[in-house]
C-alpha cells in the first residue's frame, strides 16, 4: 500500500496539470489584446469623415466692406451645398441713432439674405443706406462663394476638364459679372449680367430706386432695360421714357460689368 502512494500522486498531479493547461487555453482569447482592437472598430468610419466633408461644400465667406453715409457695412455668409444657410453683419453703422437703426435692420437683412439666397432683397424701412451697403457686401460675398465653388469643380474635374476648357477658348466660357453700384438722384442702381461666348445672355437689376413714385417707375423701366441690354449686347441702350435717372444709372453699372468681362 505504501508503494502505491507515489504513483497515485504522480497520476493526480499530471491530471491537474492537464486541466490547468486546458483552462488557460480557454481563457486566453478573452484577454487577447486583439479583441480590444476589434471592439474599438469605430476608428475606420472616422477616417472616412473628411471625404464627405468636402463634398458638402460648407464654408464661410466674407464680402468686401461697403462704405455708406453712416459707416461701413460688411457681411459674412455661411454656405452649405451651394446655399446660404446663415448671414451676419460683421460691420454696421454705430453711434447715436445708428445704434437703434442697426439693431432693428440687421436681423431683418440677415434673414432676408438666407431666405432669398441672393442679394436681391428689399431695403428695411428707415435704414436705406445700411440696406444698400448690406446688399453690396452681400453680393461681394456671393461672388466670392461662386468663384470658390467654380475653382473646386475645376480641380475635381481632373485633367480631362482642364483640356475641355482649353479647347473652348477663353471667349467661350460663361461669366456672371456684377457692375459697380451707381448712385442716382432717386437711389442706387446695380446690374448683373451673364455673358456666354462674348454675348450677353441675361441681365438683371440687383438694386434700383424704391419708395413712393420710384416703385412704379422701377417696375416699368427695369424689365425694359434688362431686355435692351441682352438685345444690344452693349451699354449703348436707349433710356426708358419717364425713367431718365434710373436708365442713366443702369447704363453706367452695365458698362462697369461689361468692362470686367473685357468689353
Amino acid at each position: 500500500m505504501k508503494k502505491s502512494h507515489p504513483v497515485r500522486r504522480a497520476v493526480l498531479a499530471g491530471a491537474a496539470t492537464v486541466s490547468g493547461i486546458v483552462l488557460l487555453l480557454s481563457l486566453k482569447p478573452a484577454s487577447d489584446p486583439g479583441s480590444a482592437s476589434a471592439a474599438g472598430g469605430a476608428a475606420p468610419p472616422a477616417a472616412e469623415a473628411p471625404q464627405g466633408g468636402r463634398g458638402a461644400g460648407t464654408g464661410t465667406v466674407t464680402g468686401d466692406a461697403a462704405d455708406t453715409q453712416y459707416g461701413p457695412v460688411q457681411v459674412r455668409l455661411t454656405v452649405s451645398g451651394g446655399k446660404v444657410t446663415a448671414a451676419e453683419a460683421v460691420q454696421a453703422p454705430k453711434g447715436g441713432q445708428s445704434d437703434q437703426v442697426t439693431a432693428d435692420a440687421v436681423p431683418k437683412l440677415n434673414q432676408a439674405a438666407v431666405t432669398a439666397g441672393t442679394a436681391d432683397i428689399d431695403a428695411v424701412s428707415g435704414a436705406t443706406y445700411t440696406s444698400a451697403g448690406y446688399r453690396q457686401s452681400l453680393q461681394s460675398a456671393l461672388d466670392k462663394a461662386a468663384a470658390a465653388g467654380s475653382a473646386d469643380e475645376t480641380g475635381a474635374g481632373g485633367e480631362g476638364g482642364a483640356a475641355e476648357t482649353g479647347a473652348g477658348g477663353a471667349g467661350q466660357g460663361t461669366q456672371v459679372l456684377t457692375g459697380d453700384v451707381t448712385q442716382t438722384q432717386y437711389g442706387p442702381v446695380q446690374v448683373r449680367v451673364t455673358v456666354n461666348g462674348g454675348k450677353i445672355t441675361n441681365a438683371e437689376t440687383l438694386q434700383a430706386p424704391k419708395g413712393g413714385r420710384s416703385d412704379q417707375v422701377t417696375a416699368d423701366a427695369v424689365p425694359k432695360l434688362n431686355q435692351a441690354a441682352v438685345t444690344a449686347g452693349t451699354a449703348d441702350i436707349d433710356a426708358v421714357s419717364g425713367a431718365t435717372y434710373t436708365s442713366a444709372g443702369y447704363q453706367q453699372s452695365l458698362q462697369s460689368a461689361l468692362d470686367k468681362a473685357g468689353g
